[in-house]
């Protein structure tokens, strides 16, 4: 009875288009302040707000937090593990071990790291909308729109003082802002548990609570080759979070699917939803081939393994939720709501209504499609996608500015230099398996005859082609490919190194199927998608934030525990739970102790609370959020969600219906920081103790 009256009402909000509860991923331009004082009589000022906007960096594409005045950053494991697994090596497996350095002289410096803090922001929409409405078609506006976000970035970028300017769209196309970013490029590591202490469970207990994680760890950003002054940052809470404690979290989320049309979302159910998850169960399976070879392939393949079998278990609760019908109603009496409320308005109907219909007629053409957009990539190899790039960019270099793919602007290539100069380790091995299998299910997907097909391996064995491209490519070496780049137009024309001539064969294909996206399907969305945009804010106003897109975004709601079936869940777990799961499983592998916990359990406080979880809304991207009170101190990092709440990217789950966000405790941190690894001196930075 109590999940149909809860259902009843969620249809009634639906209906009057009203923000639900703890529902929102909002942008810092649009606070939901009104929801704060109403239902948490909370408050902040301007200057609570910039604190927590310039205290949250960007790292290694999702979220984290400065927890001192000199450059401390707080994030997940799971985060940083591409970062630790680059300064490791088969002598040194620090995912295996753990690290911690004892001094700042020890921290290790990451190839290829940054973190990025939005300093500014600022309401370009009317320029963009004025320069698209000078284009008659789709494809009109979307060249005049591309031009004019193109000269505010550069124009920015001029008079920045160093900083990352970036158009970034919002409401599909409805506003568009202009973020301005502080890049840090000198990022090391200051310490990190063994893996198997931050992912205890493996993926069995993924997207399950209770939770027993020590899912965390620290790096450090740096300037001139000394520890970055960062005033603005949270203080570290020893308490942590208590049961029924409003909590904010702010945060990159990566993306969600509220605001689409049905037809959008049909398509995402019936097609993109089922090949994604095809895509993906490819890769994973690619990787778990090689790491049965050995175990030093098993840890070459673990991160990409873990990372393919965390996508693949958000994508199924995602696809479940798309799936039942009464959601899907859900989404149906929304489009509903707002099209009934324009057609009593005629002046309104007869300008924003054919947007549906021309969104739902450009999908109808992406069925037949999909599998060439989806296999028509080099993309599993990782020295393939930088020979792609290398290829890509020698002809886009030619184009004037504004007229480039957005990714080789010139705001962006200082950022494509980095990547390319990164020392990071390839292993060759993992590479022939990995782009040997793609090319192989390819083949079975498309077929011999396929353009993209041919012109990768014509009439040879795939075998044969990806061989040679590996094994004989200069492009392992980061000089050869700045060389490359850096030589341009004339430098890739002659090269014939053999994965630069793979990426030079396929491209004119995977061009000619970008360009069909972009005139078939983008450029409808967009321009139809910015007229739905308007639509919705004349009848609702600004009521609801954007679909998340990697932004920074803060949410909210409380620490709260619920009931599942017939029993309750409580809102912390600890040590204590941690020892019996794994003495309940005599230790076996995912639920085996890491060495140093199992070490050290005479010296934990087993009360210590270790796993929390609370109601705000947060999807993918929010991993390594901080989770902060009303004083703005942190008293834990968001690193996952439970199965409840899965379904998340398409619509807000109700706490009452048990969909909860989970977070490592600021005290079970402390406990480990102290009790397990030594770690007396970082202790004293975050407590001042």
């Amino acid at each position: 009875m109590k999940r149909t009256i809860s259902a009843l009402l969620l249809i009634c909000f639906v209906l009057n288009f009203t923000v639900l509860a703890d529902e929102g991923m909002w942008t810092f331009d649009n606070p939901p302040l009104k929801q704060w004082k109403d239902r948490y009589n909370f408050e902040p000022s301007k200057e609570w707000l910039d604190n927590v906007r310039l205290a949250s960096p960007k790292v290694n594409g999702a979220s984290a937090g400065f927890v001192s005045p000199n450059g401390l950053i707080a994030t997940n494991h799971h985060v940083a593990a591409g970062y630790i697994e680059r300064v490791s090596s088969k002598e040194r497996d620090l995912l295996k071990t753990g690290f911690y350095a004892g001094s700042q002289a020890d921290e290790i410096k990451i190839p290829d790291a940054s973190a990025s803090v939005l300093v500014s922001f600022d309401n370009v929409t009317d320029r963009v909308h004025n320069a698209a409405k000078a284009g008659k078609t789709d494809a009109e506006m979307a060249a005049k729109r591309s031009a004019e976000i193109s000269t505010i970035e550069k124009d920015c970028t001029a008079g920045s003082g160093g900083l990352r300017c970036e158009v970034v769209s919002f409401y599909s196309g409805g506003e568009y802002w202009l973020y301005k970013n502080k890049v840090y490029r000198d990022i090391r590591l200051v310490m990190a548990p063994e893996e198997q202490a931050a992912f205890f469970g493996g993926d069995y207990d993924n997207f399950v609570y209770p939770r027993h994680d020590l899912d965390f760890t620290f790096l450090r950003a740096y300037e001139n080759d000394k520890p970055a002054v960062t005033p603005n940052y949270f203080k570290w809470s020893e308490k942590g979070a208590a049961d029924g404690e409003f909590i904010l979290v702010s945060g990159y989320p990566g993306s969600t699917a509220r605001l689409l049309t049905v037809s959008q979302l049909t398509y995402q159910r019936d097609i993109g939803n089922p090949l994604q998850k095809k895509v993906w169960e490819l890769r994973r399976k690619a990787l778990e081939n090689y790491s049965k070879l050995g175990e030093e392939q098993r840890r070459q393949a673990w991160p990409g393994m873990r990372s393919f079998a965390n996508s693949l278990k958000r994508l199924e609760g995602q696809q479940d939720g798309l799936l039942n019908p009464r959601n899907f109603a859900r989404k149906v009496a929304e489009e509903k709501d707002l099209r009934d409320k324009l057609a009593g308005k005629p002046e309104l109907d007869k300008q924003f209504a054919p947007a549906w219909k021309n969104i739902g007629d450009a999908y109808s053409k992406l069925p037949p499609m999909a599998n060439r957009l989806a296999f028509s990539s080099l993309s599993s190899s990782r020295l393939a996608s930088i020979a792609q790039q290398i290829v890509t960019y020698s002809i886009e270099v030619a184009k004037p500015n504004d007229s480039r793919y957005p990714e080789f602007r010139d705001t962006r290539l200082e950022g494509i230099k980095s990547s390319l100069a990164s020392p990071a380790p390839i292993y060759l091995d993992m590479e022939e398996a990995a782009l040997l299998f793609w090319m192989q299910e390819a083949v079975k997907t498309l077929g011999p005859n396929d353009p993209f097909i041919k012109a990768a391996i014509g009439d040879a064995e795939p075998a044969e082609v990806v061989k040679r491209a590996v094994r004989e490519t200069k492009l392992v070496d980061p000089a050869a490919r700045r060389a490359l780049f850096d030589g341009g137009a004339s430098a890739v024309a002659a090269s014939t190194d053999p994965m630069v001539t793979l990426a030079k064969r396929v491209e004119p294909i995977i061009r000619e199927l970008r360009d069909w996206n972009e005139k078939t399907i983008l450029n409808v969305e967009t321009a139809n998608g910015t007229k739905i945009a308007q639509a919705r804010f004349a009848v609702y106003g600004k009521t609801m934030p954007p679909d998340a897109n990697s932004q920074l975004r803060i949410e909210f709601g409380k620490v709260l525990g619920y009931d599942e079936d017939t029993t309750l869940v409580p809102y912390k777990t600890t040590f204590y739970g941690l020892f019996d799961r794994a003495f309940s499983f005599g230790e076996k592998a995912p639920f085996d102790l890491a060495p140093s916990l199992k070490a050290r359990k005479d010296r934990i406080d087993l009360s210590t609370p270790l796993n929390f979880v609370y109601s705000a809304d947060t999807i993918g991207g929010n991993s390594g959020s901080p989770v902060i009170n009303r004083a703005g101190e942190i008293v834990g990092l968001n690193f996952d969600s439970n199965n409840q709440k899965l379904s998340n990217r398409y619509w807000y789950i109700e706490e009452d219906e048990g969909s909860r966000a989970v977070g490592v405790h600021t005290a079970g941190i402390l406990e480990a920081l102290r009790k397990v690894y030594d770690a007396a001196p970082l202790v004293k930075e975050l407590t001042g103790k």
